[in-house]
């Protein structure tokens, strides 16, 4: 058949619909045949978008406690906690030994879950544009047209697509069906109207790397057709869609995590807090060791104790709201 199927059509919005119908080794009457499709699907995979490992929740919540400030409230808890449980002194006070690890464990509870929500926003994007693709197409196949899975589409399938369809991939227009035809694009382009189409192909020289607003000639995978009707042929799919780079995007960033330089500076600072709150508590334990051993505390484990708490209370307070 003389088909291309074994390389990537560039810039099919300049070229000539009987260009593009031919790189493919396809006509608009017959349109694939078995083997091609089984070719083009070795060579291309599943038109479909890549499914991305998400984290569990116990992974999202041990990250949001990597805080240096964090781990210094968790701990200070903790020790909050034993301290109500088993120091007679906190013994007698009740409940209300309990209250300062129940507040600073509220607080810590608070910033994870907004840590977890903020992290939780990028998957949501790419949920979001899963949902954006339609599930079943009309496509020509050995000269019969039939309504096949959408994630089936292999580039050079011919589809016909007509009022209130969702475009399964990108596409190249072959024919329009009616005098006009309007494809509703705003979220991949943020057009705030339909745009139209048509079958004319662009100049190589002008419009080789045009924006996507200016590909008059080509739809876009998720989009919809709010007028008219067309046949057209599957150029792109899967990760190879304007779609699936819009998702490879997403994912990067989100994997890239980068940081604003504000926010490199309040890391920075944390870390350095963190040290120094570390170093002051532990002098002014240290300092007061001498006041251990005061009959006014008991015993010497008791003043200890006493004095502990002092320091624990002051990593408290030294930590920013």
């Amino acid at each position: 058949t003389g088909a291309m199927t074994s390389a990537t059509l560039k810039a099919p919005h300049c070229m000539r619909v009987a260009e593009v119908l031919q790189f493919y080794g396809v006509t608009q009457e017959k349109g694939l045949t078995a083997a091609q499709v089984n070719a083009q699907r070795a060579l291309h995979g599943q038109n479909a978008l890549l499914e991305q490992d998400e984290k569990s929740l116990l992974a999202l919540i041990a990250e949001q406690f990597e805080d240096s400030l964090v781990r210094i409230l968790l701990a200070s808890a903790v020790v909050s906690f034993l301290l109500a449980i088993f120091d007679d002194a906190a013994a007698k006070e009740g409940v209300t030994a309990y209250v300062e690890p129940f507040i600073i464990l509220a607080i810590l509870v608070l910033n994870a879950m907004v840590g977890i929500w903020q992290e939780s926003k990028a998957q949501k994007a790419l949920d979001a544009l899963k949902k954006l693709a339609p599930d079943r197409t009309f496509a020509l196949r050995d000269s019969t047209w039939r309504t096949i899975d959408a994630v089936d589409l292999v580039p050079g399938d011919i589809i016909e697509l007509k009022v209130g369809d969702k475009i399964p991939a990108d596409a190249r227009i072959v024919q329009l069906k009616t005098t006009t035809l309007r494809i509703e694009q705003s979220q991949l382009t943020g057009e705030s109207q339909s745009v139209a189409k048509d079958a004319d192909p662009l100049d190589m020289a002008t419009f080789k790397d045009c924006v996507i607003q200016e590909k008059h000639n080509l739809l876009f995978a998720s989009t919809t057709v709010s007028n008219g009707a067309c046949l057209a042929v599957v150029v792109a799919t899967g990760m190879s869609t304007e779609m699936g780079i819009i998702q490879a995007a997403v994912v990067e960033a989100s994997a890239e995590e980068t940081q604003t330089p504000l926010q490199e500076k309040l890391d920075e600072f944390g870390k350095w807090l963190a040290k120094m709150i570390g170093l002051i508590c532990l002098l002014v334990w240290v300092i007061n060791a001498k006041h251990f051993f005061d009959p006014v505390h008991g015993s010497a484990l008791k003043g200890c104790i006493y004095y502990f708490k002092i320091a624990v209370a002051l990593a408290v307070a030294a930590i920013p709201e």
